[in-house]
């Protein structure tokens, strides 16, 4: 009788442990979204930005993605963002879709320029830049070193 309650007491213990480790690991990773105020950017290509991916700044998140749309009038991806309220992002600001690593997920990069105004609340950022996906750039590097060999297409002798 008495290992069945040490069991259950260690057992809890083991528990108690897990919840309060997943609550640190959330607070501290910065998952939840960050508050403040919304801005918008367009693209041409947007291929893998998700609902919730971060806004980063140097590298440190100051946002995170809250919509996507694709504008029917001129077939461009727009994306929505917060931002943090202390963050003030110049008008000549570039955003630009870049890869956590050559496995993870994609952020959205920002470079605030050198311009006194400021991009208001509700705002485009007007300087975009997509980044082209792994497999277009392997296909790129493959056509090169094809090009280069003499074995591209119409260079074989039949």
């Amino acid at each position: 009788m008495s290992r069945n309650i040490i069991e259950t007491v260690m057992g809890g213990v083991v528990l108690a442990v897990a919840v309060f480790f997943l609550a640190f690991a959330y607070s501290s990773a910065s998952l939840q979204n960050v508050e403040g105020y919304e801005l918008m950017a367009r693209f041409d290509r947007i291929d893998g930005l998700e609902m919730g991916s971060d806004v980063r700044v140097g590298g440190v998140k100051v946002g995170s993605v809250i919509g996507q749309s694709l504008n029917t009038d001129d077939w461009v991806a727009e994306v929505r963002m917060t931002i943090d309220r202390s963050i003030h992002l110049p008008t000549d600001t570039v955003a630009v879709i870049t890869s956590e690593s050559l496995l993870g997920g994609k952020f959205l990069a920002l470079d605030p320029g050198f311009e006194e105004e400021t991009i208001p609340e509700g705002g485009t950022i007007q300087y975009t830049q997509s980044v082209p996906g792994l497999e277009q750039l392997l296909g790129q590097v493959i056509y090169s070193l094809q090009q280069q060999s003499g074995d591209g297409p119409g260079d074989r002798v039949q």
